[in-house]
């Protein structure tokens, strides 16, 4: 890996000096770097933190991948067989040291990146970040990443609330939470996982707060891992898939309803197309039928140091864990520049640039049921194409 203390690149550089920066130290990031590496093109890396990977390194303890080794591997480096089929997330970590060291990618960390825009001669970009730097670049890979700052919503009341409260990507095991009561809100795949976590850890109680029932798949049935069918479906319409959907979710997942968890009326696909993943089983399901997890309704508010939910009752837990998700901020790097929808995602992804923003690339904004790690490795493939085609001479070429 490059010096983290290399100072950066000059103000303004000869246009045919111009790298290509990528914004982002994650697996969305190293992968593009690589990828533009190995088509001989300069990439350098910007990344605000002192280590790559790092929202992989706030990750709960006991996190591992719902997507197989094969299918997770970043181009140019297969994982480990060692690392088993299911990834724990201290060896993503370490995956991705490896990865950036075996590649040589040039990588500056303690770099943040505030805004992006384009340079005043409109043959590249600007980058202003940290440090009073303006760095200039033949294009700009946007690769902050998905889970990037924790969205907790403007619950009234929460201040009256004397519990414990955190948001997930606080939350490390259960060991703090032993014989504690927990309410956790957010029935995505972590508040799944992390309420199974502090059942099996020792809470006294555990209660997943539930808004809309989820759907459940097993992580592997057979054999057989829910993402091969993930890669498989992709590219068919929502409307069949989800029509398929329905009798196999029957034969592989027990009906909840009972246990407050009823099957959802609309459609796997189509609800994973608006960001409302599957849930991969890890434990939940036997959680919620023996009563270790219990599902309670939506989170209203708070009152009187109570909480406050959709059924009008009313708990009082020890501790609140709030699995309520991230926003991608990125109105304030970029989105004077036009390129983001109204939820504040990128209107498009991949090889694909804004129309008028050519140059700008995006990549793991979107969660897809095929597998996030294998997305990012076809995406940063596609870039590379991209801006090797798109090349006139402008950006910087490594020495052969």
């Amino acid at each position: 890996m490059a010096d983290s203390t290399a100072s950066a690149p000059p103000a303004v550089p000869h246009p045919a000096d111009r790298p290509v920066y990528v914004v982002g130290g994650g697996p969305g990031g190293l992968s593009v770097a690589y990828a533009l590496r190995a088509r001989g093109i300069r990439a350098v890396v910007l990344e605000k933190s002192d280590r790559v990977g790092a929202s992989w390194r706030r990750h709960y303890d006991r996190l591992r991948l719902h997507t197989t080794r094969r299918l997770s591997s970043l181009p140019g480096l297969p994982m480990p067989r060692r690392f088993g089929r299911w990834v724990s997330r201290d060896d993503v970590v370490r995956y991705l040291e490896k990865y950036a060291e075996h590649h040589r990618l040039e990588i500056v960390t303690g770099v943040e990146v505030s805004r992006v825009e384009r340079t005043p001669d409109g043959t590249g970009w600007l980058l202003r970040a940290t440090g009073g730097r303006e760095l200039t670049g033949a294009a700009v890979v946007v690769a902050t990443g998905h889970n990037h700052t924790p969205r907790v919503p403007d619950w009234p009341g929460r201040a009256t609330y004397r519990g414990e409260f955190l948001h997930a990507c606080a939350y490390h095991n259960a060991e703090p939470f032993a014989g504690r009561d927990v309410l956790v809100v957010g029935a995505g795949n972590t508040g799944a996982e992390i309420a199974v976590d502090l059942a099996e850890g020792g809470a006294r109680r555990v209660r997943l707060s539930v808004r809309t029932a989820p759907h459940i798949v097993r992580r592997s049935t057979a054999g057989w891992a829910a993402q091969y069918s993930g890669v498989l479906v992709r590219h068919l319409p929502a409307r069949l898939v989800d029509r398929l959907a329905r009798p196999l979710a029957r034969l592989s997942v027990p009906d909840l309803s009972a246990h407050g968890l009823p099957r959802p009326g609309t459609g796997l696909l189509s609800r994973a197309a608006q960001g409302a993943v599957p849930v991969q089983d890890v434990g939940l399901i036997d959680a919620v039928r023996r009563g270790r997890v219990e599902v309670v309704a939506a989170v209203e508010g708070f009152e009187d140091g109570k909480v406050a939910l959709a059924d009008g009752s009313r708990v009082e837990p020890d501790a609140v864990v709030a699995a309520t998700g991230y926003v991608r901020t990125l109105e304030g790097l970029v989105g004077h520049l036009g390129v983001l929808d109204e939820r504040g995602r990128p209107v498009v992804r991949g090889a694909r640039t804004p129309r008028d923003a050519p140059g700008l690339y995006f990549t793991g904004f979107t969660n897809p049921i095929s597998g996030m790690l294998r997305e990012l490795a076809v995406d940063a493939r596609k870039i590379a194409k991209a801006i090797a085609r798109d090349d006139t001479g402008a950006v910087s070429r490594l020495p052969r």
